[in-house]
């Protein structure tokens, strides 16, 4: 019986009802210190579930000697459902076999992919398990989950949604944080239940309010010191509640022979409770299973079966801690001779050493490498640098140093990877080390925002590195500098790399000489659109889409953002995603796609939380910024962290402030990109509208020397566009609207419409002007641009006309939708079935089917066959 603990029996309940009724999954994170009831509550949970058809409990305790090693968690909660992997999607079952094969005896490892595929094939094994009945995920000690198991359960638990899957964590105060997850904090138990909790012992009330007050109200410690009694030790100076406890069980273990003691610390040092391991080192040491006897007559483990388990974490703790070192090593050493596991082996004689010993740390390296290859990259990371501590050689050292800095970055923890490359760096002075170093440092801070340093930081460490790192090095060093505007540093790459088509085509356009720089990058698109795509030209394609973006070639850059995107979604590749789909907005938002892109953006912003990405990414939240200035939404773009002076530009312009236009246009960056070349079109507008035209002249020329070099018919409308306004005479008006007929980018077709049916009503040719505002307004609506549909409207009411709303069409339809609806939607539309779907969206089937069922409404059908009633394909007109 469960005492105090109504209200979080209640909670567990809901969550289960809601699994049981509703088909809803929920995740819940208990958390409170040792022996507040965590377990109890757990396993609470799984009582309220026996017994009932169809339902499963799936459980998972993690185990402190099994923290480094990748996956072993994942083995323990997913063993017995082992024959349902075939069922999963390729890639996911891949993965998961991976994860599950473990390295044996001999560490081969088998090939893994996307460290984030394998929390992908966890969420669709438990949804796909729940089609027989709610399934409960228990994961207890979760502080001690190996890193690799807790990314896994942690994006599966973050991705549920209609599975019917209830997933509860459990954990230390002080661990397993920054997980995302709904916690319940556990409460230590009042006097009237901790009076109730005892009463089964029938104390004396002099020893009763002694416990009470030892105690302070742990579940635990009530239970140990009421089994003690009056035989509780007396305690000389007050002790944390969680020593007290420890202290309590060492008296009982004390009280045990010699011979149960060593079994007892053979079982606490080997930590998994693996059988054959520990029998092996037991054989060896004198001892066995029959000197578990008296230990487990005493309730401090349980032997079934083929493990033995100790009742609670503590009793490890007392047993481990209460023991002489040369004893503690004696036992890791017997174990280590007897264990069959590699990674096994290398823990224990890890634990074994008494200083630096090169054959152990090459031991870990080893156990590192092959969870590394395993997507285990947290695990990776902490055996790499226990073999750092254990290696003699500074050298060495350094660079273990650093491959766990590395795994630390893989792993997204950019924090640690600092302090790690720090410290490596004060042990070495090989030049071509300290440049690795510098590597890990400029990723560092690109990933904290402070894109200048670290593209200066990555060109200059790159002078220093070997030839297979210098290439890498130069050409993520130009990519930082590109985005930053950090041109020396650019132009220094290309000086480094001058037979690089991408470092060169940047740096010419950074240098102003577009003649040679925009066909340099024009041939690795056209490239990148015409080769097969295979793994290594793949990889590539998001980099080639980026570059269609900076071109202003909107056709190419969907177009490869799309097969790029459809190859990370096809092999699984979570982690890759989410900068794929940034860059696949930026080409819906540029070509007025912006429920499109709205749903890529979130989708994207969801995976790079999903996967531990602090924020969602800042590269990702700054697209939206476009967006908010074209529909004049002035409070969500000022709230915005990245917001850029192009965007809040545009917003002015907008709300006909150009003062404020002026000021933030003229601070954009003098770059010659898409996105800057529009904030230049821009300030052309705002100073003719200013009254300050000459201001205008230098950014049109610009402009115009840009679209001259890249061709793209919008790019040349545009330039037509800004010719007539500095001139205020027609023709050019009129050749940019016709050049607009064949080009992408419909919000600057509008705009170009709306100053042309401006110059119209001006020169008295309202019947003229009212065509080219009417297909303005139509775009603008559609778009939500709300400042520039009102100055719309009022033109065309000053033309004689009413300026009405026009009529709802299927665009105005799949607004109804939410972001996720409308990809689903449009995925089914297309026959693709719900579990294809699913495997896309990195959902489960039933949550794809959840999506369709709030949807149909929406859309006044009632059926996938309706659907392809429906427009519901993008368009750019």
């Amino acid at each position: 019986m469960l005492y105090g603990r109504n209200n979080e029996q209640a909670r567990i309940s809901t969550l289960l009802a809601g699994a049981r009724e509703e088909g809803r999954s929920g995740a819940l994170l208990l958390r409170g210190e040792a022996g507040i009831g965590k377990s109890a509550l757990l396993d609470h949970a799984a009582d309220l579930l026996s017994g009932e058809s169809g339902a499963r409990v799936l459980r998972v305790t993690g185990i402190e000697a099994e923290s480094g090693i990748a996956f072993a968690g994942i083995n323990q909660l997913l063993w017995p459902v082992r024959d349902r992997l075939d069922g999963l999607p390729g890639p996911q079952a891949a993965a998961l076999n991976a994860a599950l094969s473990g390295s044996g005896a001999s560490g081969d490892v088998p090939p893994a992919g996307d460290r984030f595929t394998t929390g992908l094939a966890v969420l669709t094994l438990l949804a796909d398990l729940a089609e027989d009945g709610p399934v409960l995920c228990l994961v207890d000690d979760a502080q001690w989950l190996d890193g690799a198991t807790a990314e896994a359960l942690l994006f599966a638990a973050r991705r549920l949604a209609a599975e019917a899957v209830v997933m509860l964590f459990a954990a230390r105060d002080d661990a397993f944080t920054g997980t995302g997850l709904t916690e319940l904090p556990l409460e230590r138990l009042g006097r009237d239940d901790a009076v109730r909790f005892l009463a089964e012992h029938g104390l004396s009330p002099s020893i009763r309010d002694r416990i009470l007050h030892e105690s302070g109200g742990n579940p635990l410690a009530l239970r140990e010191f009421g089994m003690a009694g009056d035989r509780l030790p007396d305690e000389s100076r007050p002790l944390p509640v969680t020593d007290r406890v420890v202290a309590r069980f060492q008296s009982r273990i004390d009280e045990l022979p010699d011979k149960t003691r060593l079994m007892l610390l053979i079982a606490a040092a080997e930590g998994r409770g693996y059988m054959p391991s520990l029998l092996g080192a037991a054989r060896e040491m004198g001892v066995g299973l029959a000197d578990l006897e008296r230990a487990e007559r005493d309730g401090l483990v349980e032997v079934s079966g083929r493990s033995i388990a100790f009742r609670h974490p503590l009793i490890r703790a007392a047993v481990y801690q209460g023991a002489v070192a040369a004893c503690r090593i004696a036992v890791h050493q017997a174990l280590a001779s007897s264990s069959e596991d590699a990674d096994c082996r290398a823990r224990h004689r890890a634990s074994a050493a008494l200083g630096p010993d090169e054959e152990v740390a090459d031991d870990l390296q080893g156990a590192a490498e092959r969870a590394r290859k395993r997507t285990g990259y947290a695990t990776a990371a902490s055996l790499y640098q226990q073999a750092a501590d254990l290696t003699p050689a500074r050298d060495v050292q350094a660079a273990r140093l650093r491959a766990a800095a590395t795994m630390k970055l893989q792993a997204g923890r950019a924090d640690e990877a600092e302090d790690l490359a720090s410290r490596a760096g004060t042990l070495t002075d090989d030049p071509a080390e300290l440049a690795r170093l510098g590597r890990v440092r400029a990723v560092v801070e690109y990933e904290r925002g402070n894109r200048r340093t670290a593209a200066r930081m990555m060109v200059e460490h790159a002078a220093y590195a070997e030839p297979d790192d210098r290439t890498a090095m130069l050409r993520t060093g130009a990519a930082y500098a590109w985005t930053s505007g950090e041109a020396p540093a650019l132009l220094r790459a290309a000086k480094s790399l001058p037979d690089d088509a991408l470092v060169g085509g940047l740096a010419h356009l950074a240098g102003a000489d577009l003649a040679r720089g925009v066909p340099l990058l024009a041939r690795l698109v056209a490239e990148a659109r015409t080769t097969t795509p295979g793994p290594a030209v793949a990889a590539g394609l998001d980099e080639a889409a980026r570059l269609a973006l900076i071109l202003g070639d909107d056709e190419a850059a969907l177009e490869l953002a799309a097969v790029e995107a459809a190859r990370c979604r096809l092999n699984g590749l979570i982690g890759a995603l989410p900068g794929v789909l940034r860059t696949q907005a930026q080409a819906q938002v540029a070509t007025g796609l912006h429920a499109d892109a709205e749903a890529t953006l979130i989708e994207a912003i969801s995976l790079a939380c999903d996967t531990g990405v602090p924020s969602g990414d800042w590269r990702l939240s700054a697209v939206f910024a476009r967006v908010a200035a074209v529909e004049g939404d002035e409070s969500r773009l000022r709230d915005m962290p990245e917001r850029s002076d192009a965007a809040m530009g545009l917003l002015e312009l907008g709300l006909g402030r150009y003062d404020d236009a002026l000021r933030h246009l003229e601070a954009v960056p003098r770059q010659y990109s898409a996105d800057a070349m529009l904030a230049a079109a821009d300030l052309v507008e705002v100073a003719v509208r200013a009254g300050q035209p000459e201001r205008g002249r230098a950014p049109f020329d610009r402009f115009r020397a840009w679209a001259d070099a890249v061709q793209q018919p919008w790019a040349m409308a545009i330039a037509l566009r800004c010719e007539a306004l500095l001139d205020d005479t027609e023709d050019p008006y009129a050749q940019a609207v016709r050049l607009h007929e064949k080009a992408t980018r419909p919000f600057e077709k509008a705009r170009t419409e709306l100053l042309y049916g401006e110059w119209l009503r001006r020169a008295r040719r309202r019947s003229d002007a009212r065509t080219p505002l009417r297909s303005a307004m139509e775009v603008f609506e559609r778009l939500h641009a709300k400042p520039w549909l009102d100055r719309a409207r009022a033109e065309l009411r000053a033309t004689g006309e009413s300026g009405s709303a026009s009529t709802p069409t299927a665009p105005v339809l799949l607004d109804r939708l939410t972001p996720q609806e409308l990809q689903v939607v449009r995925l089914a539309a297309e026959g693709i079935s719900s579990r294809e779907i699913a495997a896309q969206l990195f959902l489960s089937r039933r949550t794809v089917e959840y999506h369709l069922y709030k949807a149909y409404p929406k859309l006044g059908i009632s059926s996938r066959k309706e659907l392809s009633r429906l427009a519901l394909e993008p368009s750019t007109t």
